[in-house]
């Protein structure tokens, strides 16, 4: 590996340690990128390449066009998909970023946020939260990567992070699905000395930024012409452990299949 890849990979370990958060540079190719982005079109059309459905969907056809589609799990329908979330090189700088010696996807997110989209609900906002508040099922260390397939300028309602936020340990009063940034924001049970700062990830197609399982973020609206169009990959490390009782959880059930979780970084 060269030495300035190195120094570049150690400033991001380095970054993400400090803040519960880091943007990597463009890891998917360009083709790819294209390819994955017309597949998850048919993907939120239900048109599924190997005929077998998503773990869940939270839009379908017909439904409101300004809410956000977030589909679980689109790998299992669709072969491109699949190989843009098993791609090596996010494997390589999530393994450099958290020190990891494996890491394997346990579960991933389709989301499509559409130009213009609506703030109430699930609109076009997506509401302060932790992921780990939606992940009773996993002891130690997940974190999640969040892969752009557009350009995400700031008009795109990229993706926000509270800088430090991590080192608060699990809060309570965060919401995924409160459309209301503010009114969210209020109902978070803060430490007294916290600061809120908040940090946009714009980045371009193929970059991917990881946050820590305790980092709050959230999202504003699409206020471009264009959707927004991302994957996020939630991750584990040989760190990590399933809670007792959490073997038959459909989210967790299913680690020895590589077609639905798989193993990006080293060895099971």
């Amino acid at each position: 590996m060269p030495k300035t890849l190195d120094a570049a990979t150690q400033s991001l370990a380095a970054r993400y340690a400090q803040d519960g958060f880091v943007v990597a540079p463009p890891v998917i190719p360009a083709d790819l990128v294209r390819r994955a982005s017309e597949h998850m079109d048919a993907v939120m059309r239900c048109e599924y390449e190997t005929k077998v459905p998503p773990h869940s969907r939270c839009w379908n056809p017909g439904d409101d066009p300004k809410k956000i589609c977030k589909i679980d799990n689109a790998q299992l329908s669709d072969r491109t998909i699949l190989e843009l979330v098993s791609h090596p090189e996010i494997g390589r700088f999530a393994a450099e970023v958290t020190g990891a010696k494996m890491v394997q996807v346990w579960s991933t997110q389709l989301l499509f946020k559409p130009p213009g989209g609506d703030v109430a609900g699930f609109g076009g906002n997506v509401g302060w939260h932790q992921d780990y508040q939606y992940w009773p099922y996993w002891e130690g260390e997940v974190f999640t990567a969040w892969v752009a397939l557009c350009d995400v300028a700031a008009e795109l309602g990229p993706v926000k992070f509270v800088r430090g936020s991590q080192n608060w340990g699990a809060l309570k009063g965060g919401d995924f699905f409160g459309g209301d940034l503010e009114g969210v924001r209020k109902k978070i049970s803060l430490p007294a000395d916290a600061k809120w700062e908040e940090v946009e990830a714009v980045m371009p197609a193929g970059a991917c930024s990881f946050h820590h399982k305790y980092t709050i973020h959230g999202s504003g609206p699409n206020l471009s012409d264009r959707p927004r169009r991302s994957f996020a990959l939630h991750m584990r490390t040989e760190k990590s452990k399933r809670v007792p009782g959490a073997e038959d959880h459909g989210y967790t059930s299913h680690l020895d299949d590589p077609a639905r979780c798989p193993v990006i970084f080293g060895k099971l």
